[in-house]
């Protein structure tokens, strides 16, 4: 994993480090540039500038759009409609159109009376006339002299062929069938299902059974030579060629997931440098021993070079 650690390191160092330099210069300026001049910009210049814009336009449009009919209003209609055209209305409406409006309601209402009236009742009774005529009375003939009777005398043929023909056919044709299923039908079913539908049913299911023993064996014939041609050799596939180059692919991932991690974290304390941190807490003694709880020993008095 060494062979593999230093050319990674060496790669992160060349590509990695300046890149990140540059990105966090480039960051730390936009910030600063945000800060201490945009800010105030938009703050005190920006925005005051836009304010007193959006006033000015205001005030502008007001009084292109606004004051104009405003004024016209105010000033135009609405004294004209005061003082000319409602007096107008008010004199036409009570010298003209109310006494045109109560001459004709009177002319309408004597003319409905004396007139149209009895001439709608007469036509009333002359189209009653017409349609009883045309269309109620011959139908009622024709009901009460006609179809009656004949309905009358069907009724009682009826009655009679059913009474001295249809009955005694019908009593004869049962008695028939009734022989003809007893003495024929019944004896010939009960010989067909006992010498060949049962024998036929049983050979059938007999088949049926033989061929799911044969379909069976089939099967586990083809399952066995499944495995022997695609099961067994992935399954060595998977566990002699694919595991180990997993485990080896797993390995070198974290190798360099490990030094990207120590490279970025030595290059952010580099610019930016150790984060503080709290001071530690005295902590009370375990019994029977002299160090406290979380303590790390010293190191040991031993150089490098006596280690090796």
């Amino acid at each position: 994993m060494g062979i593999v650690r230093v050319p990674v390191k060496i790669v992160a160092l060349i590509v990695v480090l300046p890149v990140r330099v540059v990105w966090d210069l480039l960051v730390a300026c936009g910030r600063a540039a945000r800060r201490h001049v945009l800010g105030p910009f938009c703050a005190y210049v920006l925005q005051p500038a836009l304010r007193g814009i959006g006033r000015v336009l205001t005030v502008l449009l007001e009084l292109v759009f606004v004051w104009p009919w405003i004024g016209l209003w105010r000033y135009l209609l609405q004294p004209l409609y005061a003082y000319l055209l409602a007096p107008v209305g008010r004199g036409l409406y009570a010298y003209l159109l109310r006494p045109l409006g109560e001459a004709l309601a009177w002319a309408g209402r004597g003319g409905m009376r004396y007139l149209l009236a009895p001439l709608a009742k007469g036509v009333a009774w002359l189209l009653r006339v017409l349609a009883m005529t045309l269309f109620v009375w011959p139908w009622v003939g024709l009901w009460r002299y006609v179809l009656v009777p004949v309905g009358r005398g069907l009724a009682w043929a009826g009655a009679v062929s059913y009474r001295y023909v249809l009955t005694p056919v019908g009593q004869a044709l049962a008695w028939t069938g009734a022989l003809f299923y007893r003495y024929l039908l019944r004896p010939l079913g009960l010989g067909v299902y006992r010498y060949l539908l049962a024998p036929l049913g049983q050979a059938l299911v007999w088949a049926w059974h033989v061929a799911g023993r044969i379909v069976r064996a089939v099967w586990r014939g083809v399952r066995l030579v499944g495995w022997v041609l695609v099961g067994l050799p992935a399954a060595q596939v998977y566990r002699y060629v694919l595991t180990p180059v997993g485990h080896v692919v797993r390995d070198v991932w974290r190798t360099v997931r490990n030094t990207v991690r120590e490279v970025r974290a030595e290059v952010r304390k580099a610019l930016f440098g150790s984060p503080a941190r709290e001071p530690a807490r005295s902590r009370a003694r375990t019994l029977g021993s002299t160090t406290a709880v979380g303590e790390t020993p010293s190191a040991p008095e031993i150089s490098w070079r006596k280690r090796g």
